[in-house]
């Protein structure tokens, strides 16, 4: 197994991992911050400001005539960024991915069902009747940088085949979480403003279909479409998946033709005297033109898509998430009942993300395997797999999103159903985090695997 996974899927399994580290500093910061006397009005007027970016009267930042706040524009603005991750990775995991082959993706896929579907189950038993119901889909989510953050605590010990289904169930709850939010969260559709995104659309669906590489033509052509999506009444987070589906997977060059170009050009260097190219002199007009053909070559044998997702990583993951986290998961426990931890959502969500979630994603794999539509991870056993079911329940990042489309109106009593539902997923997703490493370290095998690194 270990020969087959290629740089980038290691790449991507240590960018996530490091953003979990980063993304657990913001968290413990916002708590801190709006819980010290001297900060709290600080942290709560810092998200209420207006922000623009205007020109004459047209204010891009804007939702229904009115500027947004620096809370509107993290959770719509910088998140559809986010999601425009997601979307290249669903794309690029679907065409090259765990999700390129049926039996491959079957066990993650199923799991993933299970993993969305119980946790929504137990909400709702534990919420019928209740005025929180809305926010049943809060626990169905899993965090690939928190979970993976988790696993990389356990260094080598962990197969990468154990790592590798983590990643691809959250890549499919990530996808059951697009459509809950496409589809119970938008609202009051402005027909118009949805047929002009429509028409946007079609332009970027042509541009990818014809093969124009230009990221700035996807880019710039999908802020249109976020900005239609959001005066629509679309979520416009759903956008950046949409804009994400558009842009070419396929290569100018083949790898073929780019070794053919870095042949052929580093041949011209051979005829060169030694001395000449081990001295650091400017370089002729000839040289510069050869290493400007390698350069260029490069820039084409990658694909719109694989570049886009590269770039996006460190931003998503070292900046938009942790400052996601920052602003949405303080909680105020100066006026906060010690029975809100035991009751209401805050119970239905723990009560999701750490029985739901667990019982979800391993009765499902295990029912999958016993039925033989799929193998098991290699190198992994049912303790192991048990474990990173409990991983499954850290639902933090997709999960507070959620929570704010839910209770974020705005009202007291929403805002204090926000706070308890905050409460709920950072409570879960510790306590599943906690046992789900703590398993993982009682049953793994106490020395290194050999990952071929």
């Amino acid at each position: 197994m270990n020969s087959k996974v290629f740089y980038t899927a290691r790449k991507t399994l240590k960018n996530y991992a490091n953003g979990g580290n980063v993304l657990m500093v913001a968290t413990v910061l916002a708590l801190l911050i709006v819980n010290l006397p001297f900060t709290h009005d600080f942290y709560n007027g810092l998200w209420t400001h207006e922000i623009a970016l205007q020109i004459g009267s047209f204010n891009l930042f804007s939702h229904s005539g009115h500027p947004m706040s620096v809370m509107d524009f993290i959770n719509d603005a910088l998140m559809a960024i986010f999601f425009l991750s997601v979307g290249l990775e669903i794309k690029r995991e679907i065409l090259v991915g765990e999700l390129s082959s049926i039996r491959q993706a079957l066990l993650p896929i199923v799991a993933a069902i299970g993993g969305m579907g119980i946790p929504v189950a137990i909400f709702y038993m534990l919420g019928q009747g209740s005025d929180y119901i809305r926010g049943a889909a809060i626990p169905m989510a899993t965090d690939i940088a928190f979970s993976l953050g988790v696993l990389a605590m356990l260094g080598n010990r962990v197969p990468i085949s154990l790592k590798i289904f983590l990643t691809t169930l959250a890549v499919v709850d990530d996808i059951g979480g697009i459509l809950v939010i496409a589809i119970f969260y938008s609202t009051h559709i402005n027909y118009w403003m949805l047929l002009a995104a429509s028409v946007i659309f079609i332009f970027l669906a042509l541009g990818g279909k014809l093969g124009i590489q230009s990221k700035l033509f996807y880019l710039g052509l999908g802020t249109g479409v976020w900005f239609l999506f959001l005066n629509a009444g679309i979520h416009p987070t759903i956008a950046g998946v949409l804009i994400a589906f558009c842009i070419p997977a396929k290569p100018v060059y083949n790898p073929k033709g780019f070794i053919k170009t870095i042949r052929k050009n580093i041949g011209y260097f051979a005829h060169d005297e030694e001395d000449d190219l081990n001295s650091r002199t400017i370089l002729t007009k000839h040289q510069m033109n050869w290493l400007k053909e390698i350069e260029s070559a490069s820039d084409k044998v990658i694909s719109p898509l694989q570049d886009l997702e590269d770039s996006l990583h460190p931003l998503v993951n070292y900046l938009i998430v942790p400052l996601f986290a920052f602003a949405n998961a303080g909680i105020y426990f100066g006026d906060m009942k010690a029975s809100a931890i035991i009751s209401g959502v805050s119970l239905a969500i723990i009560c999701g993300l750490v029985f739901g979630k667990f019982l979800g994603i391993f009765i499902f794999s295990w029912l999958t395997v016993k039925l033989k539509w799929a193998p098991m991870p290699e190198g992994s056993n049912w303790k192991q797999m048990a474990s990173i079911a409990m991983l499954g329940g850290i639902g933090f990042t997709v999960s507070l999103f959620i929570a704010n489309l839910s209770f974020g109106t705005g009202d007291p009593y929403h805002s204090e159903l926000l706070n308890d539902a905050k409460l709920g997923i950072l409570v879960g997703s510790f306590i599943a985090g906690l046992l789900g490493w703590l398993f993982l370290h009682l049953t793994l095998p106490k020395n290194s695997i050999d990952t071929d690194e």
